[in-house]
């Protein structure tokens, strides 16, 4: 390594020859490399700080490992564990310069870690950037390790911490629905089956029920998150553990269940573990199930708020912003509309990562970056989508109450809560009445002398008609069918 002062440049060298690298930079020649050979994205891996901080935890509990079981001075394990604490805790994450998508497995990626962990150490003891004869990104940082154990467990170590904070905005967004639920509990409205009228529910009920559906989504996506946990340290290079020492693998796992504070286990097979990548295409699965449910409950917004004159205009979204520059006072539903976008995004990356892990061959899978890409995209969008549909939509939403009542009682759907008193077939008819003369099913069934006023204001209550008041016994068929006469 030579420095230049002039230029403030310093000269670092690898198996390809030498390279001039930016004095300052705490990256060096192998990255420097991939950023001339990856200018794919125009995405560093830093915009995923998650997996920064995995990497780093992986090169700590690595130094950590390496120096219990005497492999490793204890001066460069402490220096390189230091220097990986720092990053951790959020520093020099913009050094993390290489692409999110680039070829060789990830091995740009490590080297990376390598080289700014080692020369955060340099700098820490009061050496050179770029003294790697001091202290080496492979010799020391790198030590008992390959980018093949090191990159698909960093990317399980990122993706479990990253999903904390996905939880965390979906509990909150479900939270938000069942507030609404509580507000609007003794709305009552038509039911639709296949966009066509159906019978009263609550407004209550129906947001509910989305409540519900993200309360499932949690649960499937913790329940997959220990896919994750199997990790391959220990493995090097195809999984027989050339060059690691034969307590490292358990050292590592020991210190890096303390570091991370996660459940980890090292893969029974390591050969297997490290050409296998099955656990990503599952937790993908999981994501793409959530941001379908996701943006299903999206369209029913939209459809429940669309008019709001001449269409359903049942809901009321909070206005965000102007929605034509040619129609005056229009305004659009773009809260739902960027999570539907979202949600198709997440489809189409979960294809990416299933494509990846097909196309894995023999010992190893050479794509595992775009499918770490995937991954972190969909959980970073996801998050983002569900706290803007909950901040800037749901929270507001308010019911057209006038309306909804309005529509439950000129529903000929109400009839179907009668059907145990007058018939099926008398309820047809009344209902086919109703429609065509546009008048009130309650006012029929009274006239044609199938039930009091009382009765069928009793069964066609709030609490019946929504269910909360179930009949529970046997009910008598109080007049035949035959005695309802349809009015032309």
């Amino acid at each position: 390594m030579a420095l230049d002062a002039m230029t403030r440049t310093r000269t670092e060298t690898d198996s390809l020859g030498s390279l001039d690298i930016p004095s300052e930079a705490y990256w060096g020649i192998h990255t420097a490399r991939a950023q001339e050979n990856f200018p794919i994205a125009k995405r560093p891996i830093s915009v995923y700080p998650d997996l920064v901080r995995a990497l780093a935890m992986v090169k700590q509990a690595s130094a950590r490992a390496n120096r219990e079981i005497g492999v490793l001075d204890e001066a460069k394990a402490d220096l390189i564990d230091r220097a990986a604490q720092r990053v951790i805790d959020g520093e020099f994450h913009d050094e993390f310069t290489v692409g999110v998508i680039q070829g060789g497995a990830g091995t740009s990626t490590n080297m990376n870690a390598n080289e700014v962990i080692t020369n955060i150490a340099l700098e820490m003891a009061g050496r050179e950037k770029g003294d790697y004869a001091f202290l080496s990104p492979i010799d020391d940082t790198n030590r008992s390790q390959s980018t093949n154990d090191v990159y698909p467990t960093a990317i399980k170590i990122g993706l479990a911490l990253t999903l904390r904070s996905l939880l965390e905005e979906l509990a909150l967004l479900r939270q938000s629905f069942l507030s609404k639920s509580e507000e609007f509990h003794d709305v009552l409205k038509v039911g639709r089956t296949q966009l066509q009228d159906a019978v009263p529910m609550t407004l209550g009920q129906e947001f509910h029920g989305f409540a519900t559906t993200l309360g499932e989504d949690y649960n499937r996506l913790t329940e997959n998150a220990y896919l994750l946990y199997e990790i391959n340290m220990g493995a090097t290079a195809i999984g027989t553990g050339i060059t690691a020492h034969a307590g490292y693998a358990s050292a590592v796992l020991r210190h890096l269940r303390a570091i991370t504070g996660l459940d980890l286990e090292t893969a029974t097979d390591l050969v297997e573990s490290t050409s296998d990548t099955g656990a990503f295409m599952s937790f993908s699965a999981s994501l793409k199930r959530n941001a379908i449910k996701l943006s299903k409950i999206c369209n029913d917004l939209r459809l429940l708020s669309s008019g709001p004159q001449a269409g359903l205009g049942e809901i009321n979204l909070p206005p965000r912003q102007a929605g034509s520059s040619i129609m005056p006072g229009k305004v659009n539903p773009v809260i739902p509309e960027v999570v539907n976008q979202v949600a198709f995004s997440v489809v189409g990356a979960d294809m990416t990562v299933t494509m990846a892990v097909e196309g894995g061959q023999l010992q190893l899978n050479a794509f595992e970056p775009v499918i770490a890409h995937s991954i972190f995209q969909s959980i970073t969008w996801m998050r983002q989508a569900m706290w803007t549909l909950r901040v800037n939509c749901v929270d507001g939403i308010t019911a057209n109450r006038e309306r909804l009542g309005a529509m439950v009682g000129s529903s000929v759907g109400v009839v179907t809560a009668l059907t145990p008193f007058i018939g099926y077939a008398a309820a047809a008819a009344l209902a086919k009445t109703a429609l065509l003369t546009h008048r009130n099913v309650a006012d029929l069934v009274v006239e044609a002398g199938l039930m009091t006023r009382d009765e069928v204001m009793k069964q066609i209550s709030p609490a019946r008609l929504s269910g909360l008041q179930a009949v529970t016994a046997a009910i008598p068929i109080v007049r035949a069918a035959d005695s309802v006469v349809e009015e032309d």
